[in-house]
């Protein structure tokens, strides 16, 4: 099994993985048709750079000739040309705002005018009131969609906008949809999530998996205010991950960064056993004493038997107590928390107090999907307390095959170990809706459909 391991001991951010993915063999030509297939009037500039003894490299993005800043940066210059005295002769030149902003590029339509857009000059643009609202995340979709990127890639880079959109929601309390990105802040965020996207898949590779992050200290501001490191929307986005602070107070992980984190990554670890076959260092913007400011990404095949048979992963698991719920209403819940993205949903009976029976409902999910699920639950039962606890999974390689029967197409879900075969069965739904409208036994059209299979493969 190929791996691909990301050492963030000093934080995460988009374009420290963008850099790490160069130095790491990824063409740095391949980033830029992917920016020209989006068109949205940005660039890279790559560079190699020192950071505290380790060649890394740098990768920093311009929109419309602009070079992005570091968050703290930018509304530093933001707040001193506040405090600047309206009507004097000043030179432009040395204070003005830039136009990219660098991994703080979303917030609610109301915050986006904290951030007015500007000309070069420091002047209000023309189009400024139009930048206020900046893109939803619909258009984004669309862009991303419409470009000329590998569907996985697409889908992956949407996965992470929504991962980000999703965070910055809950914290102010509103629908995903609601969340707008900053006109030029957006083109930065896209660069890097699609950049990201497309380039993980370029390491073609079966995992990566993450070390504990190294979140950064102190303060950072932003268009809300002063927070504490990390900032709201990055640790909404790194729950149920392994954090620390070695004590530098500086914010190391980024909301962009934490984003592409939570999406990509498979799992969390310390460095697997494996035999390395490639290095890449990604470089941040800060030079640090003493501190490598750079992310490490290693490539490689993976030594241990165990991770060439299966794959691992973390799911949370939901349970309730129930015994005064109408059994009708029981499996109504059970189809309704499957259609909602839960992994396994099942039913145990139990013996409660008082002798009175029950049943305990059982649910596997996604961390992420742990939250919203739990609130179906408490809506749709009886109950008053869900359980939840997170466990490792491990799962063999699966894939589907699509077998023809007399009667019509029926898929099979293959699962494989170390290359070989160990588990195969016909799709229950596609084979009772063929015995259904033809009016055969079940029985028959599955067995048929393990023939076609064992005959064709």
């Amino acid at each position: 099994m190929r791996i691909a391991y990301l050492d963030c001991f000093s934080g995460m951010s988009g374009d420290m993985f963008l850099g790490a993915l160069v130095d790491a063999g990824v063409p740095a030509r391949l980033f830029e048709e992917t920016i020209a297939a989006l068109n949205v009037g940005a660039r890279l500039d790559i560079s190699r750079v020192n950071r505290s003894g380790i060649r890394a490299t740098k990768v920093d993005v311009y929109v419309n000739g602009e070079k992005e800043l570091p968050r703290e940066q930018y509304w530093e210059q933001h707040a001193h040309s506040h405090e600047r005295p309206h009507g004097h002769d000043h030179d432009h030149s040395h204070h003005q705002e830039p136009a990219a902003l660098r991994e703080h590029n979303f917030s609610l339509t109301q915050a986006v005018e904290d951030v007015p857009a500007k000309t070069r000059s420091g002047v209000p643009a023309p189009h400024e009131h139009a930048q206020e609202h900046g893109r939803g995340l619909k258009e984004i979709r669309e862009i991303i969609r419409k470009s000329a990127i590998s569907e996985s890639a697409k889908n992956t880079a949407i996965k992470i906008f929504e991962a980000l959109g999703a965070a910055e929601a809950k914290i102010h309390n509103s629908s995903i949809e609601e969340v707008h990105f900053h006109e030029v802040g957006a083109v930065d965020a896209m660069v890097d999530i699609v950049c990201a996207a497309v380039g993980a898949e370029a390491l073609d590779v079966d995992q990566i998996v993450c070390s504990p992050l190294n979140v950064g200290g102190g303060t950072v501001k932003c268009a809300h205010g002063t927070f504490p490191v990390p900032a709201p929307a990055t640790l909404e986005l790194l729950q149920n991950a392994p954090v620390y602070s070695s004590g530098i107070d500086v914010e190391l992980v980024t909301p962009t960064g934490a984003a592409i984190v939570r999406t990509l990554a498979t799992r969390f670890g310390s460095f697997p056993a494996m035999k390395v076959q490639k290095i890449g260092y990604g470089a941040g913007t800060r030079d640090f004493a003493g501190h490598a400011n750079v992310v490490r990404l290693s490539i490689g095949e993976s030594q241990t038997e165990m991770a060439a048979n299966v794959s691992h992963e973390t799911i949370a698991v939901l349970e309730a107590n129930l015994d005064d719920l109408n059994p009708q209403v029981f499996g109504y819940v059970m189809d309704r928390l499957l259609q909602e993205g839960a992994l396994d949903v099942f039913g145990i009976p139990v013996q409660m107090k008082k002798s009175r029976p029950g049943m305990l409902l059982t649910i596997l999910v996604k961390p992420e999907d742990a939250a919203r699920l739990t609130e179906i639950i408490f809506s749709e039962t009886t109950t008053l307390g869900v359980r939840r606890r997170d466990e490792s999974r491990q799962t063999l390689t699966r894939k589907w095959i699509t077998v023809s029967t007399q009667w019509g197409d029926v898929r099979l879900k293959v699962a494989s170990m170390n290359g070989t075969v160990t588990n195969y069965a016909p799709e229950y739904e596609d084979c009772r809706k063929i015995a259904t409208e033809h009016r055969v036994p079940l029985k028959d059209v599955m067995q048929e459909a393990v023939q076609h299979y064992l005959k064709a493969f």
